[in-house]
């Protein structure tokens, strides 16, 4: 077995709503997640087109407003299995702590998705907290 999990966080000076707000809705994933120009959903389909003009098909799996969990899966055929979860994690202080999550087969694609994630988080982050 070639699979691999990895995780990224980054913790955000705003309340878990507000981030949630962002992170939650699948169609705007353009706007904190570098790399991604667009995307359409459609019910449980997403599909993201890259800056390059990569199209990768989604399936969404959870949107939880209460647990503040959002899981999709990358059906693309670059990937025999991918699970990512993106968690809103209310720290009680009126902050958040955003946790992405990817399991993928082929391990080296969790590394590219760990990359990308930890960055989306980084770029979230100084969106969020209006540092750019």
């Amino acid at each position: 077995m070639t699979r691999a999990s990895i995780r990224r966080q980054v913790r955000i000076a705003y309340p878990p709503d507000d981030v949630w707000a962002v992170v939650g809705d699948p169609a705007r994933l353009a706007e904190w997640f570098p790399g991604v120009e667009s995307c359409t959903v459609e019910g449980t389909t997403r599909v993201v087109t890259t800056a390059s003009g990569l199209p990768v098909p989604e399936e969404i799996l959870t949107i939880d407003r209460l647990q503040r969990r959002f899981q999709y899966r990358i059906t693309a055929p670059f990937l025999r299995e991918h699970l990512a979860t993106v968690d809103v994690l209310d720290l009680g202080d009126g902050t958040s702590l955003v946790l992405y999550a990817a399991d993928a087969d082929p391990s080296t694609m969790a590394l590219v998705l760990g990359g990308a994630g930890g960055a989306a988080l980084e770029h979230l982050r100084r969106t969020m907290e209006g540092a750019g």
